[in-house]
């Protein structure tokens, strides 16, 4: 059984994110998106909202699973759920270092478990959610938006009290 594991803060999950699910469902018997909780990092999401919106998102995927991690490595948590791969994604130059380096420290802790790098189309390889988030505000950010995250995300930034 290929189990793997995609881990992020997903505050919100973007149409890269969605993407990198997709692609690792295909390749994965089971594919568990795992949102890590960092308690330092101050979110624009509760954890229980970007379970529920990565849940409407992915709902076309049956097998998904969605959890959430906190106060450990990935790659820790990928064993606890008995993963044998972790999924990341590379859209930039600095990306391929940052988990380049990240591959070696997570052997180093847990070997047999095996990080799978996937890249993005370039249509959607600069969207991250810091860039998302900077997009609500101006006049006509609904517009431009909704290019960049799933249906369920953009209704819950439309829902959001200003």
């Amino acid at each position: 059984m290929k189990r793997g594991v995609y881990a992020g803060s997903f505050d919100p999950v973007t149409n890269g994110h969605l993407w990198m699910i997709e692609q690792g469902y295909q390749l994965f018997d089971e594919m568990i998106v795992a949102i890590g909780i960092n308690p330092d990092k101050r979110c624009t999401f509760s954890v229980e909202e970007r379970e529920a919106m990565l849940r409407e998102t992915t709902s076309h995927l049956p097998n998904l699973k969605v959890a959430s991690f906190e106060n450990q490595f990935l790659v820790n948590y990928a064993r606890s759920v008995g993963a044998n791969y972790i999924l990341r994604g590379i859209r930039t130059a600095s990306d391929y270092e940052f988990e380049r380096t990240m591959r070696y420290v997570n052997s180093d802790l847990v070997s047999g478990i095996v990080t799978v790098f996937l890249m993005p189309p370039r249509e959607i390889a600069e969207v991250s959610s810091t860039m998302v988030k900077g997009l609500v505000g101006p006049e006509g950010w609904q517009d431009v938006l909704r290019n960049y995250v799933p249906a369920p995300v953009y209704q819950r930034f439309i829902n959001r009290p200003a």
